[in-house]
This record gives C-alpha cells, structure tokens and sequence, in this order.
C-alpha cells in the first residue's frame, strides 16, 4: 500500500541526504518526494511517498523519528489529506492536432504554457490519478518530455472552529 508522509525539519545542510540515506541504507525505495520550505523558513516539510505493508512503515517512521533534525513525522495515509501534483507536459503539435491539445488542457483544467512550432507545453495540477488521466489522452499526441513535481500533501483539519463569540 502506498503511504504519503510529511516529515518536518530543520531547514540545514544535508538532511535530505540524511533522509535519502536512510531510505538507500535499508533498502527502502520512495516513490516520490517533494520538498519545500514552510511557513516558517526555518522549517522545510519533506512530502514522501512509500510502499510497503504496516511494518516496513513502522520501520521507516521510527527511523525518520530518530535523525537529528527532524522535528516531526506523520503518516498523512491514516487521516484525510489535500494532496496535488504538478506536471509539464511536452506534446508533439502541428496545425492540425494543435486545438484538439488544447480541448484536452481545457477538460482538466490545465495551462498551454508554451507554444513552439512542432510542440505544446502543457501544465497540469491535481490529484495523482488526474495528472496520469491527462497524460495517458496525450499520449497518442506523442510525448516528447514530461516533469513531474511529486506529490506535496497537507492534512486537512477536521476539527470544528469554536463559534465566534459576539463582539469579537
């Protein structure tokens, strides 16, 4: 079962090297990993997406817990959770495919962000199963190149907010 894990740590020198050695050193494969300052640019969160059954992710939080500068681990998988992904998508393109390219980006939401003579560039975000929907229509295009960012993750907060008190 694919798991989706946020680790927050201290924004130094080597930690995702820390991390990433972790993952190599026990045999451990990520399936995606995202990385990216907070709100605090102290902090980084780490979005890592790994396979495995209960025990290797057991394994693969009580290791993440004990590196130095990790501040906090969390299984997003056990609770509900935002996450998106962000592709560029290089299609091959002439005259008479270029509008029938462009219908697809249109459906799912996605950007022409560039335009040359034989190819389009199509940007898309969403869901993982979204990005590879797209992908799979645009492949009868022929695909020429296609990044992907990797899945970025938040928890959504589920806990109600307290009502207003009047005059506050």
């Amino acid at each position: 079962m694919k798991h989706t894990i946020s680790v927050l740590v201290e924004n130094q020198f080597g930690v995702l090297a820390r991390i990433s050695g972790l993952f190599s050193g026990r045999g451990f494969n990520i399936d995606s990993l995202s990385v990216g300052e907070t709100e605090d640019t102290t902090i980084s969160r780490i979005t890592l997406v790994v396979t495995g059954d209960d025990a290797i992710i057991e394994q693969i939080m009580k290791q993440l817990n004990k590196l130095v500068d990790v501040i906090k681990v969390n299984d997003l998988t056990e609770d509900e959770f935002i996450d998106r992904e962000l592709a560029l998508i290089k299609v091959k393109s002439d005259g008479k495919t270029r509008s029938e390219i462009m219908q697809i980006a249109d459906i799912f939401r996605g950007k022409i962000v560039d335009v040359a003579p034989r190819s389009l560039t199509v940007e898309v975000t969403g869901t993982e199963d979204k990005v590879q929907g797209m992908l799979e229509l645009l492949r009868d295009f022929g695909i020429k190149e296609v990044v992907r960012s990797g899945k970025i993750a938040i928890s959504r907060d589920t806990k109600a907010s307290p009502p207003r008190q009047k005059g506050t």
